[in-house]
């Protein structure tokens, strides 16, 4: 991380932090409030209701506002229908996420099988110009400050019962949406990482205009 950081800041870069994440049409659990003894229930489709597959980004350069950028992968479980992301749709994120920053990247990610594919570290060569890729030690989601934000959505998600996977998908992009014009949000996902990116951070102004 201290080599990610040296570069982000040698390069003007912001650096970026991504994960991926998932949901189904049966809710995250939550609590609520219900008369003594009378524990509510909430009514939702079966298991072969499809997914939605996101993947997020959480993004941070010194005198720039955090930012957090997302795609989603909608899989309705059909024969033949992919899962989830392959490396060429994670490469159009990576390029995207570029061209809304305006800066070069240093991009912070997981071991996932697909991350390691080779045509994801030729695409990092043929664009070194502003592009570097580094990976996290395994088993180490607890320093990714983008599983925050997926906390978060989470939480909004709870007991949330979906009518089906259109509806579903519309609700997480609206939810995300809020992260993404509430950087305080973005900030707040760093204490519990432990990571020191000190002079990366804007201090946001936390005044909410709701």
């Amino acid at each position: 991380m201290a080599a990610g950081k040296s570069t982000a800041h040698d390069l003007g870069a912001h650096i970026c932090f991504a994960d991926e994440s998932g949901q189904s049409l049966i809710p995250p659990k939550g609590r609520t409030w219900a008369p003594r003894g009378a524990r509510p229930v909430v009514r939702v489709a079966g298991r072969r209701g499809g997914r939605v597959n996101i993947a997020g980004v959480v993004c941070f350069k010194s005198g720039h506002r955090p930012r957090m950028f997302f795609k989603l992968h909608v899989n309705r479980g059909r024969r033949g229908e992919p899962k989830t992301f392959a490396w060429n749709d994670y490469r159009d994120f990576i390029r995207m996420v570029h061209l809304q920053l305006g800066t070069p990247v240093v991009w912070v990610w997981d071991n996932l099988s697909t991350h390691l594919q080779q045509e994801l570290f030729d695409f990092e060569a043929e664009h070194k110009d502003w592009l570097v890729i580094f990976h996290l030690p395994p088993y180490a989601p607890e320093i990714n400050p983008q599983e925050g934000i997926w906390s978060l959505l989470k939480r909004a998600l709870a007991d949330f019962a979906a009518a089906d996977l259109a509806h579903l998908t519309r609700v997480i992009k609206r939810k995300l949406k809020k992260i993404q014009y509430r950087p305080h949000l973005i900030t707040g996902c760093l204490p519990t990482t432990g990571l020191d990116l000190q002079g990366l951070i804007e201090t946001p102004d936390i005044t909410d205009s709701t």
